[in-house]
């Protein structure tokens, strides 16, 4: 079955006048609108009078591999009842761009898969186009529906290992997609964007799942007034993993001062290569993390007992049990490790209500960790962007994009 050239370039309101192709440039088409008249934008009566033909060219999505032009008339007509001119739509193109509007998401869609150096040369265009085509399609998708947020989360992710320089993310937890990143966590910067949102979305919010930094809580607080605070269970569980983790060091350094060289030796041995099998969940262990485990309790009465309140610690929030029996339990955890675990509870106790808040309705940023780790993932394969608006950019498509959004 042929096709012709109309029914491929499928553009149903244009009609073809020719057909090149040229060895090293690709294909040419030149192309005009189908019908001879146009409707005024002005006063919405039918003109048949061409003022001018303007012709342009712009790029079209490649046919097996070759470049694709288009030239196009995009012809200027005089309305006789206002006497105005203007140029005739053409839907499949904006009025200022080099390049159609299916073109621009198919270049979307590939930068999501590869880099925008390796598309720009791909499609024979420049860094800038591509970089255009994307910050075109964000302006149009970044009107993203706030009316329906009614569970926040609140994260951070250094994109920089070592370096300090922190992006907060707000995420909408119910459909798990990032709403917006912010340059830095800086309060004033998350609430600069997070006031544009309007006071009726604000006060629709009623969680908000944080880490256990008290400027966040202030800030919700303040915005937020129907909002109840959830601090993240995964970060509560980091600091008993950091404090675990940290007299694992404090255990190292004793035994390396120790004057008795066979006991020295036995005691590093057993806490040689220990950390993941301490604070990992004892039952996602390996064989080898097992036994690094129990090496580790052989040297060490007071990691083996921290070890076993970590575990009991995690039991306590993954357990399906009542809200009385979560907070009960908790309550008698926090008794029974003050003396191994002190910093850790210290900021429970100063967070209780946010801890417990969990039990509510086990609201997590789990999903804000996921969406850190692309982040990082995309940042660290390097996808051509210069600044963090770009890159900004670059991370709200990777959840919003979508081929059948208009």
């Amino acid at each position: 079955m042929k096709f012709s050239v109309d029914q491929i370039l499928n553009l149903p309101d244009m009609k073809v006048l020719d057909f090149q192709e040229i060895e090293g440039a690709g294909i040419i088409i030149t192309i005009e609108k189908a019908v001879n008249n146009s409707t005024c934008p002005f006063c919405e009566k039918t003109t048949y009078s061409i003022h001018q033909n303007h012709w342009r060219m712009i790029h079209d999505l490649s046919w097996s591999e070759k470049p694709v032009l288009l030239k196009i008339n995009r012809r200027q007509f005089k309305c006789h009842k206002c006497q105005k001119v203007f140029s005739e739509n053409l839907n499949f193109v904006d009025k200022s761009k080099g390049y159609t509007k299916r073109l621009a998401r198919d270049i979307v869609e590939q930068v999501l898969n590869s880099n925008i150096h390796s598309v720009a040369k791909r499609n024979d265009l420049s860094d800038e186009e591509v970089e255009s085509m994307l910050k075109a399609q964000v302006s149009q998708l970044l009107n993203i529906n706030l009316s329906q947020v009614k569970r926040l989360g609140i994260d951070e992710i250094a994109l920089v290992k070592g370096q300090g320089n922190y992006l907060a993310v707000l995420v909408d937890l119910d459909t798990r997609k990032p709403i917006e990143l912010v340059k830095s966590r800086r309060i004033e910067e998350i609430r600069e964007v997070i006031v544009k949102w309007g006071s009726q979305v604000l006060e629709q919010i009623v969680e908000v799942s944080m880490d256990l930094w008290s400027p966040y809580k202030s800030l919700v607080e303040e915005l937020m007034p129907n909002a109840n605070i959830t601090a993240d269970r995964f970060h509560v569980m980091k600091q008993v993993n950091d404090e675990l983790d940290a007299m694992r060091k404090s255990e190292k350094r004793a035994a390396t001062s120790l004057d008795n060289k066979s006991e020295r030796d036995r005691i590093l041995a057993g806490l040689n290569k220990s950390k993941y099998s301490l604070i990992k969940n004892e039952d996602s262990l390996n064989e080898q993390q097992k036994e690094r485990l129990n090496n580790v309790r052989e040297v060490s009465p007071i990691l083996a007992k921290m070890h076993t309140l970590k575990e009991e610690f995690r039991d306590i929030f993954e357990s399906t049990k009542s809200w009385g029996e979560s907070i009960i339990n908790l309550l008698d955890w926090m008794h029974n490790g003050l003396s191994y675990f002190p910093k850790s509870i210290g900021t429970m106790i100063r967070w209780f209500g946010e801890v417990v808040g969990y039990f509510d309705g086990r609201t997590t940023s789990g999903t804000v960790e996921g969406i850190n780790n692309k982040l990082k993932l995309i940042k660290r394969l390097g996808y051509g962007f210069r600044n963090f608006s770009n890159f900004r950019l670059r991370s709200l498509l990777n959840w919003h994009f979508s081929i059948n959004s208009p």
